[in-house]
């Protein structure tokens, strides 16, 4: 089992950035694939960006490409997810997944192939 607690959420101003932090539990990181998702209230969870189990392959939403990043450091059970040119409609609860997967090119977009989910960090984004 893998526990996921993310960090680096807050309140910054359109134009700025944030670097989101989610650190797992257990010492096998580097079998998952991980993702970010995000939430607004009342709407579905929405897709943001993954990563495959040593981070060569990424795939993004189209609504962040281009200005976000995720990345992975399997050496200190991490995934990152740097933010930059924030924007009003990035405002969400930020959530950290995790893909038990056997496949090593996988970064998917799909929530229900996530195993594990963290509580979330929230993004609020003014104008």
């Amino acid at each position: 089992q893998v526990q996921l607690v993310e960090s680096g959420g807050g309140l910054v101003q359109a134009g700025g950035s944030l670097r989101l932090s989610c650190a797992a539990s257990g010492r096998t990181f580097s079998s998952y694939a991980m993702g970010w998702f995000r939430q607004v209230p009342g709407k579905e969870r929405d897709f943001v960006a993954a990563i495959s189990r040593s981070g060569g392959i990424t795939n993004y939403a189209d609504s962040v490409k281009g200005r976000f990043t995720i990345s992975r450091d399997n050496a200190k059970n991490t995934v990152y997810l740097q933010m930059n040119s924030l924007k009003p409609e990035d405002t969400a609860l930020y959530f950290c997944a995790a893909d038990h997967t056997f496949i090593g090119r996988s970064a998917s977009n799909t929530e229900y192939e996530y195993d594990y989910w963290g509580q979330g960090t929230q993004v609020t984004v003014s104008s």
